[in-house]
């Protein structure tokens, strides 16, 4: 199968005037299949002597990527060109980590191919269970998985060469495989159950509930609704373009860093609360309003702006409309809220009253601030018994696919360069040293 692509390409340019020389120079503007010309500045420093300002690189982009493409003005998100709300129909998490990493949908064969390829890299080298041994019981999972990914370099030393495309490959399916494993083991050290090994006859989502949540005393018993949900998570999370965690996985990459490191720098900046852990952080609120009674409090001091006062889950940085993901993984809360009876847990209770005000009174939806996938993600993990503590290494989990396929593509780019960006120095100027008996 070929795919009929837009290659990236030079289309007019842009002009810019430095008044103190009055010198005009002319920057190619790039266009892409789909989104906005970029100028190209790659030259400007050589031409002008100066560089661009740009905190967050909100306004700039670092690479050329086939991978992933979001409108947040029209609430867009493709993979490869699908859109996320087909995929989530018709598809599964398999398929769609086949799509990322390789550019198309699978054929039948070459699915179950994947998945075989897959599978039997779902168990993790033994002596990696005395790993967790060194962890206190109470370590956020997200620090076990720092560690631990971080220590696959020192076992599959067969996979470290980035210049080697089938070592690049094993490498993939090795992280991929790894990653629900590693996490449930996680959770079975923090709760002092015993590890539970992978089981080959489950799909992707069942085995990581399976090794999360059964006992080795008694047969565990996937229920289907729950697995389809995880797994609807796990394609909705499975990539985001050029965000904080893609981007440091792409940096760290860029120094010829091997695999498994990469990915444990992704996942330590997937950590921070305004990134992955923005669904942990939305339960936490709930815990916070407390009540239902309390919500129209809440709501007041909110409009209000008070100081200390964040709704969290609501809105999105780069969605400007309804998060497509949400309006995605909705139906499937209330479907396993519905599944398991959750009728009387307040914090639910507290979300699902706060998603109504939010879809009915016109300050949030003039404002657009919609709930977002981390608001429905946060109340689905919790229904199905996961600690507030797992819920960002679920997102580790479902991530490592756009981690890898973003890290190969950076490995093929001929463009691609080490990672430097630039500064705007507001610090001294050129100082001589003072003697320190000369000093105050």
């Amino acid at each position: 199968m070929t795919a009929n692509v837009t290659q990236l390409k030079s289309q007019n340019s842009a002009t810019l005037t430095d008044n103190s020389s009055n010198k005009r120079i002319d920057f190619p503007m790039l266009e892409g299949s789909v989104g906005p010309k970029v100028i190209d500045i790659r030259k400007l420093y050589a031409e002008t002597g100066h560089f661009t300002y740009d905190p967050g690189f909100t306004s700039t982009a670092s690479c050329e990527s086939k991978i992933t493409y979001i409108d947040g003005d029209e609430g867009v998100l493709l993979y490869r060109g699908y859109p996320i709300e087909e995929l989530a129909e018709h598809s599964d998490f398999s398929e769609v980590c086949y799509l990322l990493l390789k550019g198309e949908l699978p054929s039948a064969s070459e699915k179950r191919k994947f998945e075989h390829d897959i599978t039997v890299h779902t168990m993790v080298h033994e002596q990696l269970t005395r790993f967790y041994q060194g962890f206190r019981r109470d370590a956020h999972p997200m620090a076990v998985l720092c560690g631990v990914v971080g220590a696959l370099s020192a076992f599959y030393h067969d996979s470290l060469d980035i210049s080697d495309a089938r070592q690049r490959m094993i490498a993939s399916h090795r992280l991929i495989a790894k990653l629900p494993t590693i996490a449930a083991m996680a959770y079975k050290y923090s709760v002092g159950q015993p590890f539970m090994y992978p089981r080959n006859d489950l799909n992707y989502a069942e085995n990581f509930l399976y090794m999360t949540f059964g006992v080795p005393c008694e047969e565990y018993k996937v229920n289907k609704t729950v697995a389809r949900a995880l797994d609807k998570l796990f394609m909705l999370h499975a990539d985001h373009e050029q965000n904080a965690s893609t981007s440091t996985v792409r940096l760290a990459g860029s120094s010829g860093a091997n695999p498994f490191a990469c990915i444990a720098a992704g996942i330590a900046t997937l950590w921070g609360p305004a990134h992955g852990g923005a669904n942990e952080a939305v339960l936490q609120m709930l815990q916070e309003i407390g009540s239902k009674d309390r919500i129209p409090e809440f709501i007041r001091k909110v409009k209000a702006k008070e100081e200390g006062v964040r709704l969290m889950g609501f809105g999105h940085r780069v969605y400007k409309n309804y998060d497509p993901r949400a309006k995605v993984i909705q139906k499937s809360c209330h479907e396993v809220l519905g599944e398991l009876g959750v009728k009387d847990e307040p914090l639910l209770e507290i979300a699902m009253e706060l998603e109504r005000i939010a879809l009915q009174d016109d300050y949030f939806v003039q404002r657009k601030l919609y709930p977002n996938v981390d608001f429905y993600s946060g109340i689905i993990y919790k229904a199905m018994g996961f600690p507030t503590a797992m819920f960002t290494a679920l997102f580790a989990v479902a991530r490592t696919v756009g981690w890898i396929a973003q890290w190969n593509e950076m490995i093929e780019d001929p463009a691609q360069k080490i990672g430097r960006p630039r500064q705007l120095y507001t610090g001294h100027g050129r100082r001589a040293y003072v003697p320190l008996h000369r000093r105050g």
